[in-house]
């Protein structure tokens, strides 16, 4: 049954607010999704997606952001849930990411709309070119860009771009739907046709952008607890009136309320009014997160709801950066109390520490012991130890 739709908005204090989008993270808690390979789809299907990055001073953040949720994660997990179960694939979100299968039909529209005008990116690739590549997987098997040696070689003209024109034809393949990401070693990814790859006997329809808009929408609600446009749409702007006609039409339904987040200003927020009931409050422990992870990556949600502004300074020039080339936030509970710059020595096998920052309330007295415990389990999780 509908309840009574709530127009004024209800007043949250930001601790509050934290709690709830911890809860929804699944950061406040241990081992939320279980254990083994299940695990690993699970928290992709909860987290709607998981960022792919190609950075490697230490573990690439999917591993890390799923390690971060599943403290018995494998990397192997991952490679079961994509190449042999296909309970997810890859494809753009914000950012290439991990998204669940099921989810599939949400991104056929985007896949047609690569077919019918591709981007500037994808003006070199012919209807020749992209033939060619279709034509040489249908006939020979899946391949990656290390299986082509035929190609004639070309002047990079971007610093993310290949010397072999057959890389950007697999790419607008990918994106136009006609081949999926069937298996990755580290960054390289070994490409299939779609259909064989999920072995299809009809390939899913797509989703109606009325169908999609509530799926973005339902998507936040899972993964944030608390949304707003920002949140919902991120850095996607042109999506955000369609949204907002969903919520207000949920609104009126009763479906969700208005929220007043304590220091958000002008800043809209809604939640489902279940999650606004009282809960007991846990402690999450101690969290080593990547700049990736959701709960960094949109910085100023992270500043209105934990007062911290993260800086990512991989890019800056040695003498600007605060936090070092890879700052990751140390959670501990429901507060974020120091950044650590972190490399991987693999030939020793150990993590190097480059710098350590208190931040908020974060102290050495209070929580040192703590974090190096969890940093001790962090070398393990990365050298496989």
């Amino acid at each position: 049954m509908p309840l009574r739709a709530q127009t004024s908005p209800v007043a949250l204090t930001r601790s509050r607010g934290r709690q709830i989008w911890l809860r929804a993270q699944r950061l406040d808690t241990v081992a939320p999704f279980g254990n083994g390979p299940s695990a690993t789809p699970a928290a992709i299907e909860h987290l709607g997606y998981v960022q792919i990055d190609t950075i490697n001073v230490i573990e690439r953040c999917h591993h890390h952001i799923l390690w971060s949720r599943i403290p018995t994660y494998r990397r192997d997990h991952l490679r079961q849930a994509q190449s042999i179960d296909k309970t997810v694939f890859e494809y753009w979100t914000h950012a290439l990411a991990y998204v669940p299968t099921r989810d599939l039909p949400f991104f056929v529209s985007e896949m047609k709309r690569h077919q019918k005008s591709p981007s500037d990116w994808f003006a070199s690739v012919s209807k020749d070119d992209l033939r060619k590549i279709l034509t040489r997987i249908r006939d020979g098997g899946p391949l990656s860009i290390r299986d082509i040696e035929d190609d004639t070689l070309v002047e990079k003209d971007h610093p993310w771009a290949s010397r072999k024109p057959s890389k950007r034809a697999l790419q607008l393949a990918f994106y136009t739907g006609k081949l999926a990401v069937s298996e990755r070693s580290g960054m390289l990814k070994t490409y299939e046709l779609m259909d064989r790859h999920f072995q299809w006997e009809s390939a899913p329809k797509a989703a109606s952008v009325t169908q999609t808009t509530a799926y973005w929408l339902d998507r936040a609600l899972r993964s944030q607890g608390l949304v707003s446009l920002d949140s919902i749409c991120h850095l996607d702007a042109k999506s955000k009136p369609a949204v907002r006609r969903v919520i207000e039409a949920r609104v009126r339904r009763g479906l969700l309320v208005p929220v007043d987040i304590e220091g958000a200003g002008k800043v809209e927020h809604w939640a489902e009014p279940e999650v606004l009931e009282p809960i007991r409050r846990t402690r999450g422990g101690v969290h080593i997160l990547s700049p990736f992870d959701p709960l960094i990556i949109q910085r100023k949600r992270l500043r209105l709801f934990f007062d911290y502004e993260h800086r990512f300074e991989a890019y800056l020039p040695k003498e600007k950066r605060i936090y070092g080339y890879m700052g990751l936030p140390v959670l501990v509970d429901d507060e974020v109390v120091a950044v650590i710059d972190l490399k991987a020595d693999r030939e020793q096998r150990q993590l190097r520490l480059q710098q350590w920052t208190w931040v908020g309330t974060g102290n050495a007295v209070l929580h040192k012991a703590q974090i190096e415990e969890k940093l001790h389990r962090f070398e393990q999780f990365q050298f496989g130890t």
